[in-house]
């Protein structure tokens, strides 16, 4: 019996998996992963890296982040403890929906996982303070293939639900899209 329950959204390979933790009086145990549920979603291949952030602020904003290809991953986010809202912005080269993006709420409350696929960049907004995630990589992090879009950039059209109240100097420094930019090649 599998654990995870996959729901698609409407950005095509941007899956939304419900887990199903065991409860009883004691408490709870929820699977944040397993290999053998989710290999098919993950086209191949393995977990490669596992982190674990902590946002103090609320209303901080992380991202828009992701890596080029050869180094290009799939990522599932779990919210660990507070409320995050969880962005994810298509751009894959040739895509119908590239530069949309597509937004949840991870919370420590409801038992789900976002899994985003290669060729998307991914940033977040802490709601509450003091939020921790917890990130599943199929690639190991690679700093010369590191790269990201500014959350400000009026092309992705993201409307962050409270007022931004921080982002890190890296995030901010980085510049808006220009028309010479056709997305990443993940083929």
């Amino acid at each position: 019996m599998s654990r995870f329950i996959t729901h698609h959204t409407p950005i095509a390979g941007l899956l939304l998996i419900e887990r199903k933790p065991i409860c009883d009086e004691r408490g709870f145990l929820d699977r944040l992963f397993c290999q053998e549920s989710v290999e098919s979603l993950l086209a191949g291949k393995m977990i490669r890296q596992i982190n674990h952030t902590l946002t103090h602020q609320m209303g901080l904003v992380r991202g828009m982040h992701f890596q080029h290809p050869p180094h290009a991953e799939i990522k599932i986010i779990s919210c660990l403890k507070g409320k995050v809202w969880d962005v994810a912005v298509d751009l894959r080269k040739g895509s119908p929906t590239f530069l949309q993006h597509h937004s949840v709420t991870l919370s420590e409350d409801v038992p789900q996982s976002y899994l985003i696929p290669e060729g998307f960049a991914h940033g977040f907004q802490a709601l509450t303070p003091d939020c921790e995630l917890i990130y599943f990589h199929t690639a190991d992090y690679y700093a010369a293939a590191e790269a990201g879009l500014n959350a400000l950039d009026p092309r992705l059209v993201i409307s962050w639900p409270v007022a931004i109240s921080g982002r890190s100097k890296r995030d901010v420094e980085r510049p808006m899209l220009t028309d010479s930019f056709v997305g990443i090649d993940v083929t």
